[in-house]
């Protein structure tokens, strides 16, 4: 049961990520432009799914709840402040996403809140992963730090880093979902979006270096993860040849297999530990009895009905969208 809970924690975390990561992304790129029209073609892409694909960030927590309290214990006291940020950003986001149809007089400010909203969840999210990588201080479990004690030099580059990344998702969805100026946009910001994600990977390895952080030492003892970059190296060139021969879904799906392969390295060095390195999968798990309960009803049921959910609606709102299609 624990092996299940921990792949399916690793499963709902990784959808979450990809889904949400490419419509906070189209948030971020919606700043970029001042036309109407471009502005409601960029939300027609992902007003289908947008409020689905956080779906997945419920299932996240709620599977931390149930099978992993000690870490969600853990990751609630060390994430007060970043959590509530990220929440009053989320729920800022679709307010605005939604009302910014129906104002005539203050469209701006719901623009502004839809931007800001998506920027600001995008990079708490990067800020809290940085943290979680220099380690969480807790003794037994329970948190030992301070309030503001995830706000490091570090953690700040990765949060800027996870903006790049989910600018550079949604950039491609744009690509992939659109036509006409919206897709050339697209076009043009992906070379330069990648740059900046590769720089912030340079970067963030040479600081890594520097601060001396305890996950670089796995690399050394586990030679088996360079095979995570190769799939990083092999996400880039399918995003540049989708640019040269104008592939509209290459880029994207390169942009996933870059995501997926930063995911990979990071699960896989924090292996047996699940808060690295004090505090191990099977030190976390819940009771075998209370894993079991859980996988008769949420394990056997919810999680399948919402991943074939989610096929469902890609599956009816596959193609490209139209500037005048708002649902």
């Amino acid at each position: 049961m624990i092996e299940f809970w921990t792949a399916a924690l690793a499963l709902t975390l990784a959808l979450y990520v990809i889904l949400d990561g490419f419509d906070l992304g189209v948030g971020m790129l919606f700043a970029t432009s001042r036309s109407q029209d471009v502005k409601r073609h960029m939300l027609n892409s992902i007003s289908p799914i947008w409020d689905g694909n956080e779906t997945w960030l419920v299932l996240t927590a709620s599977i931390l709840f149930g099978a992993f309290p000690v870490v969600y214990s853990l990751v609630l006291s060390a994430f007060y402040l970043p959590i509530i940020i990220l929440l009053a950003a989320l729920i800022f986001r679709g307010v605005a996403f939604e009302f910014r149809e129906k104002s005539r007089k203050k469209q701006w400010l719901w623009d502004a809140g839809f931007s800001v909203g998506s920027l600001v969840a995008g990079f708490v999210q990067g800020a809290a992963v940085g943290a979680i990588i220099e380690g969480i201080p807790n003794t037994d479990g329970r948190f030992t730090g301070t309030a503001f004690g995830w706000l490091t030099p570090f953690s700040v580059l990765c949060g800027v880093g996870l903006c790049l990344g989910y600018s550079l998702l949604g950039a491609g969805w744009l690509v992939k979902k659109c036509e006409g100026h919206v897709r050339e946009r697209g076009y043009q910001i992906i070379p330069k979006l990648l740059l900046g994600v590769l720089a912030f990977l340079a970067v963030s390895f040479v600081v890594s270096l520097l601060i001396e952080l305890p996950v670089m030492r796995r690399w050394l003892e586990r030679p088996g993860l360079a095979l995570f970059p190769l799939v990083g190296v092999c996400g880039c060139a399918l995003i540049m040849q989708g640019v040269r021969s104008r592939r509209d879904g290459w880029p994207f799906f390169g942009t996933v297999l870059l995501f997926l392969s930063a995911f990979g390295t990071l699960a896989v060095s924090f292996l047996p530990y699940m808060i690295p390195f004090t505090i191990t999968i099977n030190q976390a798990a819940a009771p075998p009895s209370s894993l079991s309960f859980m996988f008769w009803g949420a394990g056997l049921f919810i999680m399948p009905i919402t991943l074939i959910y989610t096929v469902i609606v890609y599956w009816l709102f596959k193609g490209k969208s139209h500037a005048g299609s708002y649902h």
